[in-house]
C-alpha cells in the first residue's frame, strides 16, 4: 500500500496507486444538499483532497479520465449527470499573503485571484470563444470579464474556496492586527466585496456551483450580509464521515498490512490508533466516531517502513493546534476550561454550539464557557460527546493526542522554569522505572501544590492531586495514558499503559486512583497537617477510610486493564490528597 501522506491531489493518488478511501458515494447527496455549500472540519482533516475529488469529477475538461479516475469507485458505477459538466476554478485562500499592511493584503487578494483566472483562461482556451481581460490591480473586474466570456458557452461555473478563514484564523493565531481584518471584511472591505461577488454570479450570471472549505464559521458571519446564501453541512449526520476514517476502514487497512507479510499485531496497532486518533464526531445525531486521517495515515506510513509505530504519536505537523489552546488560556477562565475538559469524563456541557459569531466577538466580546468551548471544537480539540442533562450539547477530547495538547498547555502554564521542568521530567521516570512516588509526592508537595493553590479555582478536591500527577506523568512517547477511561463499570483516575512497541523498555503499567480529604474534615490547619508524618495522617480515619476505598478501586481497574491489555502485571496505586498541603500514597499488591 502506498499511504498518500501529505497529497492532497486527487489525480495523482488515482494514477500512481496511492490507497484512496472512496469518498465518491457522497457526490449525490452533496448535489442534492445545495448548489452554495459550506464545508467546516478541523485542520489537516483531507478537505483540499475533498476539492480535488470534486475538481476531478466535474471538470470538462477531464472527461477523458472519467474511467481512469472514477471508473472503479463508487461514483463511477453509477454517476450523476453533473460528471464533467462544468468549467471549474478553485480560489486557496492559504496561499494569500497576510503579512504587511491592508493595501499590500489588498494587492495580493486581487494577484492571487487573478492568477486563478489566468489559469483557468489558460486551461479552457480551447472552450473559450473570446479571450479573458484580466485587470491586475482589479480582481473583481477580472471576475466579471471571465463571467462574460464562459456565458457565451453552453456551461456554466463551479467554484471551489479553500480555507476561505485564512485571515480569521491569521488574526487569532498569529497576532495580526484587528483593524486588518475589518479593513477586508466589514463595511465594504475587499473579501466582503469578493464574496458579494460571488453571490452575484450566482444569479443567472453563470456561477451555478459553489463548495468552500473552511476550519471555523467566524468569516461567513462577518460576511453574512454579503454572503448569506451558504448552506452549511457541517452538523449534517449525512457527511459525519465525508472526511476522516472510519474505524472499519482503520482495521481494514491494517488487515491489508498485515496480509502484506507484518511483523507486527494489528489487533495492538488498532487499539494503539483508537486511544490516539479516534473519537471525533461532527453531527449530534451521528453515533459514529472518525479517525484523525492526517495523524492516521502519519501513524500507518510510518509503520509501514519500519515496522514501529511513530516515536510522538502527534505529528509535529499539526503542532500549531498547541496555539488555540495557548489562546483559549490566556482569556479570562480559560484555563478553568482547560480543565474542566480534562477532568469530566461526561465532557463539558453547553447549551448548544455557537455557529454565528465573528472575530470582533473573538477579540472584544466576553468569553463565556459555551463560547470558548464552541471554538475549541471547530479547532478540533474538543468534539461531539452526546447529550447532557436538560439536553445539553455535552463536547469532550476526542482522543489521547487532543489530550496532550491541554496537559502540555497546563504543565508549561503551572512550571514556568528550566528548573522545575527538568526535574518533573527525571521524577517522571522515576516513577516509570521503579514504581516509587516518593520523590514526586515531595516534589508536588513543595513545587506544585504551591502554584495550585494561587489560583482561585473551585475544584480544591480530588481533581487537584489528579491534575498534578496528570500533567507530571502524561508521557505518550512510552505510554498510552488513559485518563477516566471506562474500565470494570467505571472510570479509572489515569492508567499508564506500556505501548505495545515500547514494552522492549523497563517502564512499569501503572494505575492510579486518587482520593481527596480536606483540611475540615480532618479538623487541622494547613500547618498541623504539614507537621504531621506521612504514617501519622495514613493512620487518621478519614485518610484511612479514602486509601481503602481507592485501594479497591486501583485493584480492581488494574486487574481489568491486565486482562484489556494481555499484560502479566501492573501496578497499582491508592493516592489521597489532604487539602493543598499533602499526599499520601500506598504501592499496591495487585493480586490482593
Amino acid at each position: 500500500m502506498l499511504f498518500p501522506y501529505g497529497l492532497s491531489d486527487f489525480a495523482t493518488l488515482r494514477q500512481e496507486g496511492y490507497f484512496y478511501q472512496d469518498r465518491t458515494d457522497r457526490i449525490p447527496q452533496l448535489e442534492a444538499a445545495g448548489r452554495q455549500l459550506l464545508f467546516i472540519r478541523p485542520r489537516r482533516f483531507g478537505k483540499s483532497l475533498l476539492l480535488s475529488m470534486l475538481e476531478h469529477y466535474y471538470d470538462l475538461n477531464r472527461a477523458n479520465d472519467f474511467e481512469a479516475l472514477f471508473g472503479p469507485l463508487a461514483i463511477g458505477r453509477n454517476p450523476t449527470p453533473l460528471h464533467n459538466r462544468y468549467f471549474v476554478m478553485k480560489w486557496d485562500f492559504s496561499l494569500i499573503q497576510s503579512q504587511g499592511g491592508v493595501h499590500e493584503i489588498e494587492a495580493a487578494i486581487h494577484r492571487h485571484l487573478n492568477d486563478c483566472m489566468r489559469d483557468f483562461a489558460y486551461r479552457y482556451q480551447a472552450v473559450l470563444p473570446q479571450a479573458i481581460d484580466l485587470y491586475p490591480e482589479d480582481a473583481l473586474t477580472s471576475w466579471r470579464t471571465t463571467l462574460r466570456a464562459l456565458s457565451a458557452t453552453p456551461y456554466k461555473l463551479y467554484l471551489l474556496i479553500d480555507e476561505y478563514d485564512n485571515f480569521a484564523n491569521e488574526v487569532l493565531m498569529a497576532g495580526r492586527k484587528q483593524d486588518h481584518y475589518e479593513a477586508l471584511l466589514y463595511g465594504e472591505g475587499l473579501l466582503k466585496t469578493v464574496f458579494k461577488a460571488v453571490k452575484a454570479a450566482a444569479g443567472g450570471l453563470g456561477l451555478d456551483r459553489v463548495f468552500i472549505t473552511g476550519v471555523s464559521p467566524v468569516v461567513m458571519s462577518d460576511i453574512t450580509s454579503g454572503y448569506n446564501v451558504a448552506e452549511n453541512l457541517y452538523l449534517n449526520p449525512d457527511f459525519n464521515s465525508l472526511c476522516g476514517f472510519t474505524e472499519a476502514e482503520i482495521t481494514a487497512m491494517l488487515a491489508r498490512m498485515t496480509d502484506e507479510g507484518a511483523s507486527w499485531s494489528a489487533v495492538e496497532a488498532l487499539e494503539t490508533m483508537r486511544t490516539a486518533y479516534n473519537g471525533y464526531c461532527f453531527s449530534p445525531k451521528s453515533q459514529e466516531r472518525i479517525y484523525n486521517p492526517t495523524l492516521s495515515l502519519y501513524f500507518l506510513k510510518h509503520l509501514q517502513h519500519t515496522s514501529e509505530y511513530p516515536e510522538p504519536l502527534l505529528d509535529e505537523n499539526l503542532a500549531m493546534d498547541r496555539n488555540k489552546l495557548v489562546y483559549i488560556a490566556q482569556l479570562p477562565h480559560g484555563e478553568e476550561l482547560l480543565i474542566q475538559a480534562l477532568a469530566d469524563e461526561q465532557g463539558v456541557p453547553i447549551p448548544q454550539l455557537a455557529m454565528r459569531f465573528g472575530v470582533a466577538d473573538m477579540l472584544n466580546a466576553v468569553k463565556d464557557q459555551p463560547f470558548m468551548a464552541s471554538l475549541l471544537y471547530y479547532f478540533g480539540v474538543l468534539t461531539l460527546g452526546g447529550q447532557g442533562k436538560l439536553g445539553k450539547t455535552l463536547l469532550r477530547i476526542p482522543n489521547l493526542v487532543a489530550r496532550g495538547l491541554y496537559i502540555e498547555r497546563l504543565h508549561e502554564r503551572w512550571l514556568t522554569t528550566y528548573e522545575d521542568r527538568e526535574t518533573s521530567r527525571t521524577l517522571a521516570e522515576e516513577v516509570y522505572l521503579q514504581g516509587d512516588l516518593t520523590s514526586m509526592v515531595a516534589f508536588i508537595e513543595s513545587r506544585y501544590y504551591p502554584v495550585l493553590s494561587n489560583r482561585d479555582y473551585r475544584w480544591t478536591n480530588e481533581l487537584a492531586v489528579k491534575l498534578a500527577f496528570l500533567t507530571l506523568l502524561f508521557d505518550d512517547r512510552i505510554y498510552l495514558p488513559l485518563s477516566e477511561a471506562e474500565v470494570d463499570h467505571g472510570y479509572v483516575d489515569l492508567a499508564l499503559i506500556v505501548r505495545p512497541d515500547m514494552r522492549r523498555f523497563q517502564a512499569l503499567d501503572l494505575v492510579l486512583e486518587f482520593k481527596y480529604v480536606s483540611l475540615k474534615a480532618l479538623g487541622l490547619s494547613g500547618e498541623q497537617v504539614r507537621a504531621q508524618t506521612p504514617e501519622v495522617l495514613a493512620c487518621a480515619a478519614p485518610v484511612a477510610e479514602a486509601l481503602a476505598a481507592a485501594s479497591e478501586q486501583a485493584r480492581r481497574y488494574g486487574k481489568a486493564l491486565r486482562k484489556r491489555f494481555g499484560l502479566n502485571e501492573i501496578c497499582p496505586f491508592a493516592v489521597v490528597g489532604i487539602g493543598l498541603e499533602r499526599v499520601i500514597w500506598r504501592r499496591l499488591d495487585a493480586e490482593a
